[in-house]
């Protein structure tokens, strides 16, 4: 029977560069899985139904919260994000890492419900550096920038929430101290219980037997 995976959530201010380490993550490693987050937003150019997102009218999204087919969803300027829950449920028990890319608020939802979690939160240098690549997508507005850039503001108040912090300045090194904290994480006695136990109860059998 395969080892329960690990469930990651990698946040971060839009234009920090969280969907560029979670790409690269997959791609270099065989053993992560990423979740589709459902949402009510249109596709931006290039984007693919299923594959980066299940974009949905706000009625089929609203009717999968009534049908509790999510395991977390939020407003996000406008917009409503959500998780599926059983793609998740289903790769963690084939023990796959799997990766839920979320903002702030749907990631404090999944602590509360999944405590053994692990929660990555991508920061860029600094937030000139942020405005920059902002701008540089050549997605949005100046005013949905900025719409953006307040709600960094609003986000950077929830931080400590998260286990750890990566300061994305160099993509690949970013990555890989995304993987290696995944790795460290496996230490953790929350997910050790099975091998603790095991221990325990042969130390149990030598200590009865030197009686």
């Amino acid at each position: 029977m395969s080892k329960r995976g690990i469930l990651i959530v990698i946040s971060g201010f839009s234009g920090a560069g969280k969907g560029t380490i979670v790409r690269h993550l997959m791609e270099k490693y065989d053993n992560y899985a990423l979740s589709i987050s459902m949402t009510t937003r249109p596709p931006r150019k290039q984007e693919q139904d299923g594959v980066d997102y299940f974009f949905v009218t706000k009625e089929r999204f609203e009717r999968a919260i009534e049908e509790e087919g999510l395991i977390e969803y939020a407003a996000y300027c406008g917009n409503y994000y959500g998780t599926p829950r059983a793609y998740v449920e289903e790769q963690l028990s084939q023990g796959k890492d799997v990766i839920l890319e979320i903002e702030i608020q749907g990631a404090l939802k999944i602590k509360k419900k999944f405590p053994e979690c692990l929660l990555l939160f991508v920061m860029p240098p600094n937030v000139e550096e942020l405005r920059k690549r902002l701008v540089g997508r050549g997605t949005e507005t100046l005013e949905v920038i900025e719409e953006r850039l307040k709600r960094a503001s609003e986000e950077s108040e929830g931080i400590e929430a998260y286990d750890y912090i990566i300061r994305n300045e160099e993509i690949e090194e970013s990555v890989e101290q995304a993987h290696r904290l995944v790795e460290a994480a496996r230490s953790a006695p929350a997910r050790q219980e099975a091998f603790i136990r095991k221990i325990r109860e042969e130390l149990k059998t030598i200590a009865k037997g030197a009686e």
